[in-house]
């Protein structure tokens, strides 16, 4: 698993090589302040298609690592931004075959409220349905909650924000366990020049349900905008380490890597 870090690191670093390569010589590429703010924005109102993969090679409590490569999709539909994501989750045990499968499918739909200033702010409606094919991948339930999304990048230098999610199941598995769960993802962004900058953007996941289950992770990654035509890429690598965990199976350390275009 720590090898498959270093080679997803290394493929994205590859990727920015090869398509800044595609911008035509002697013009440099098109990265004018807004476009470097709107391209870590998660509010921004542009079609955006990602590709995420969390590397999790280190577990408490347990000799398993894991691996979640999720597709997400986003789109402005008047107020609202709709976000789709699906996660393909690999289970990996020692002395057993490595367990691969669909996790559970989540929707939520923000509606923008008003802002000024180069800040946003959204609240509004979120989903997951147990599209899981396994029990190692995902919860067996339904699960309805809110979402709440600010993003402020009044600054040309310095953007920051959080992604706040509850939700709890209401139907699915009675056999699987009821789930109640707070996770806030804080964003970092700072500009270093050219279309790259540092990143820390850790999902703090707080189970309801068990109030003694926590983990918080702190990031520190690098990332890189490119802009081709009128498509913009944004490419980054992100290692994470826990500050803070307790309960069984939370992860010790990952790497979060990227591929976002907006278009």
């Amino acid at each position: 698993m720590k090898r498959l870090s270093l080679i997803s690191v290394f493929s994205l670093v590859s990727i920015v090589s090869i398509l800044a390569q595609e911008q035509p010589p002697g013009h440099p590429p098109q990265l004018d302040e807004e476009t470097l703010k709107k391209a870590n924005n998660p509010m921004a109102k542009v079609k955006a298609f990602n590709v995420h993969n969390y590397i999790v090679s280190s577990i408490y409590g347990s000799d398993m690592q894991q691996n979640q490569f999720i597709l997400r999709y986003a789109q402005p539909v008047g107020k609202f931004l709709v976000r789709a994501s699906l996660p393909f989750v690999t289970v990996s045990q020692p002395e057993l075959p490595p367990t691969f499968g669909v996790g559970d499918f989540n929707v939520f739909a923000i509606y923008s409220l008003p802002s000024s200033e180069g800040n946003q702010f959204g609240i509004g409606p979120a989903i997951s349905a147990p599209t899981a094919t396994s029990n190692l991948t995902g919860t067996g339930k339904w699960q309805a909650g809110l979402s709440a999304l600010a993003f402020f990048a009044k600054s040309h230098q310095l953007q920051i924000g959080a992604l706040l999610q509850w939700q709890a199941s209401f139907a699915g598995d009675e056999d699987r366990t009821d789930i109640s769960i707070l996770t806030s993802q804080v964003f970092f962004i700072w500009q270093i020049g050219a279309g790259y900058y540092l990143r820390s953007t850790g999902v703090w996941s707080f189970n309801l349900e068990d109030e003694g289950s926590y983990n918080v992770p702190i990031g520190l990654g690098v990332g890189k905008v490119v802009k081709v035509g009128k498509v913009v890429f944004n490419i980054f690598a992100e290692p994470q380490f826990t500050v803070m965990a307790e309960g069984y199976g939370q992860p010790k350390f990952q790497t979060f890597v990227g591929f976002n275009t907006q278009f």
